[in-house]
């Protein structure tokens, strides 16, 4: 079972309260993660990833165990306390202005 953490805007929009548990069939990665939530919350398609070309949003970020996963390719492995359940997905919406 897959945790994963929501920024508030997608949860409000998906109507889900809290963290989200997810089955992932095979490997876990980013986009195997992003491809069960999406296909659990339809309403979520192209908020977090472009659904052209399956990139990351410019102003949405990946976290897990306290690491930066934003710029990881999207097939590889998740850390392995994230496949076991012990530690959420993290998926942020970014901050930007000045």
């Amino acid at each position: 079972m897959i945790r994963v953490v929501l920024p508030s805007h997608l949860r409000r929009l998906a109507s889900i309260d809290g963290e989200v548990r997810l089955e992932v069939d095979g490997e876990v990665t980013q986009a195997s993660v992003l491809d069960a939530l999406e296909g659990r919350y339809p309403v979520l398609r192209g908020t977090i990833r472009d659904q052209e070309s399956g990139r990351r949003r410019a102003f949405m970020r990946f976290f897990a165990c306290e690491e930066d996963l934003s710029h990881e390719q999207p097939d590889a492995p998740l850390p392995a306390d994230v496949a076991s359940g012990r530690e959420p997905f993290l998926i942020v919406g970014a901050m930007a202005g000045g």
